[in-house]
């Protein structure tokens, strides 16, 4: 009997955290080994680790070394910690990308953003259709989630059978997109299934997860009762929940403008598309300045507290076309992401001080998340038994608390965080080794590295603070003039004894240059040492921090 060829998996991102999805499956061996990729997310950046950079990606230097063999990029649905990195990595990757249409749509814009040919994504029809990529064969399977057209993936290859459920629920009648169809996996299952690779997002969620239908009700109601104008925002994805809610709004008598370019976008896409047909018409600037608060919602972008999304600028003022008053209701539909909880709190401590009504999820009546809980996760391990199961989308945390779940039904579990290759089938299932992987930054139109130090000096500044210090030395190394110097992101007046910290260091590298002898000064990066190194002890001693100092020399010849 021939034996069958090694099948295995390594995530490249996404798989110990939350965000920047990209995961390899590959078949064969050595150099025979042939490759296809499973989403192409991002993250987004902070100013506490990543200060000036909005979006994360992962590093695809591992794959972008095998491109040749690699056959094809397949797009589970239109999120962007899946899809969003797309049109900036796949000149890297250059390897055809299929999704279903709506997701088609989307990462076809994200391609055009980015300068890159739309035409390179191909959309494809969800089971029984499938896709040959070299020897893979891979079929969408749909699942329900937030938002519309997401999908499973069963990949077949060497003999093997992968399903890789993306991100998904258990919803059974969801308002907006396709139900959960437990007899289409029944069916796939019968067949066999090697591996599950399984998202772990809610595992710690312990209560049945709950139909997106089941928050119509009491946001109408919600509504309803509201006095005057009501801001509401949600994830821009969910297309279901913007339909509830602007649904509501219209039984409510009020007329609904959608402000937030993504939120526009998603609306604008599903529309054309031809799933999201009875949004009611929206109103827009000047429609909405003239109506009576009480008539009026504002559907917002922006529900993790991001900075520039229309929220933010509404909390803050920055829109003078929203203004609310105290006892507006704003409601949060949504859920904070972990790593965001600062920023949503402070754009709700904002709307406090503002006297807003603020509504959130923690009762439970206003959202219901687009992820499995840990029982319906159970019932996915029931319904496909899988010989392995392999956790991803989630904490390190998350994989581990997923992996004891399957164990605990006797399915064996692998945890996998980013960079391990797990064998999948094809020999013993297991770690079969590990591979490199990193992060890149978007910062302004650049891509750039974890390992070029950008982000790291721009924490280091925002640490350390900066001395500049610009001395001018004759031929012989003296100084030619008095040196200047400017600090930055450093207290300029220390105390009544220290009036003037950039003085005080100009008068320490006047007294550097008269204590070094003439062979120190010889070449400018010995006086580069020298001024740095009287600039950083003296602010040690004086304000107990040592700044980054550049020290910029210029020589000019006297007589």
């Amino acid at each position: 009997m021939t034996k069958k060829p090694e099948l295995v998996f390594v995530a490249l991102g996404g798989a110990g955290e939350i965000g920047m999805n990209m995961y390899l499956y590959g078949v064969g061996s050595g150099r025979d080994r042939r490759w296809i990729m499973v989403d192409c997310g991002v993250s987004f950046g902070d100013m506490e680790s990543s200060p000036g950079v909005e979006v994360i990606m992962p590093d695809p230097a591992f794959i972008e070394a095998e491109a040749e063999r690699l056959q094809a990029i397949f797009i589970t649905h239109a999120h962007e910690d899946h899809v969003g990195a797309i049109g900036r990595l796949w000149p890297r990757l250059r390897a055809p990308v299929y999704a279903r249409p709506f997701t088609a749509r989307f990462a076809a814009l994200k391609m055009e953003e980015a300068g890159q040919d739309p035409g390179m994504i191909r959309p494809v029809g969800a089971w029984p259709e499938t896709v040959e990529a070299g020897p893979f064969r891979v079929a969408f399977l749909p699942v329900s989630h937030s938002v519309p057209e997401s999908s499973a993936l069963l990949i077949e290859a060497g003999g093997h059978r992968v399903l890789h459920t993306g991100d998904f629920k258990i919803d059974r009648t969801p308002p907006l997109g396709e139900p959960f169809d437990e007899a289409l996996f029944a069916e796939i299952a019968a067949g066999g299934i090697d591996a599950l690779v399984c998202d772990s997002t809610n595992v710690f969620s312990d209560h049945p997860g709950r139909s997106e239908a089941e928050v119509a009700e009491p946001i109408a109601e919600l509504i309803a009762r509201a006095p005057g104008l009501v801001v509401a925002t949600s994830f821009a994805s969910n297309l279901a929940r913007l339909r509830t809610i602007a649904h509501a709004a219209r039984a409510a008598g009020r007329a609904v403008q959608v402000r937030g370019r993504a939120m526009k976008r998603m609306i604008g896409l599903a529309q054309e598309a031809g799933i999201l047909t009875d949004f009611p018409e929206t109103v827009g600037d000047e429609a909405a300045a003239e109506m009576p608060a009480e008539r009026l919602l504002v559907l917002a972008s922006g529900s993790q507290g991001e900075r520039r999304a229309a929220m933010s600028q509404i909390a803050f003022g920055a829109n003078d076309r929203v203004r609310l008053q105290e006892g507006d209701l704003v409601l949060f539909s949504s859920k904070t992401i972990p790593g965001n909880e600062k920023a949503v709190a402070r754009v709700f401590n904002r709307l406090s001080e503002l006297g807003a009504r603020m509504v959130d999820d923690q009762d439970g009546l206003y959202h219901v998340s687009g992820h499995a809980n840990r029982p319906d996760l159970a019932a996915m391990h029931r319904l496909v038994a899988p010989k392995l199961l392999v956790p991803m989308h989630g904490e390190h945390r998350h994989l581990v608390a997923h992996a004891e779940l399957a164990r605990a039904s006797g399915i064996a579990a692998v945890v996998a965080p980013n960079g391990t290759l797990v064998r999948l089938a094809g020999g013993e299932p297991g770690i079969a080794g590990s591979v490199e992987t990193g992060r890149l930054y978007l910062d302004g139109s650049l891509v750039i590295g974890a390992e070029d130090g950008v982000v790291r000096e721009r924490l280091r500044l925002a640490m350390r603070g900066h001395v500049v210090a610009a001395v001018v030395v004759d031929q012989h190394g003296e100084l030619a003039a008095d040196p200047v110097v400017e600090v930055i992101g450093l207290m300029a007046e220390v105390d009544d004894e220290v009036p003037d910290l950039a003085v005080e260091i100009e008068s320490v590298i006047e007294l550097a240059f008269d204590r070094a002898e003439r062979r120190e000064l010889r070449s400018d990066e010995a006086i580069e040492r020298m001024v740095a190194t009287a600039c950083s002890q003296l602010c040690n001693r004086l304000i107990g921090r040592k700044p980054l100092v550049t020290v910029l020399v210029s020589r000019v010849e006297t007589e």
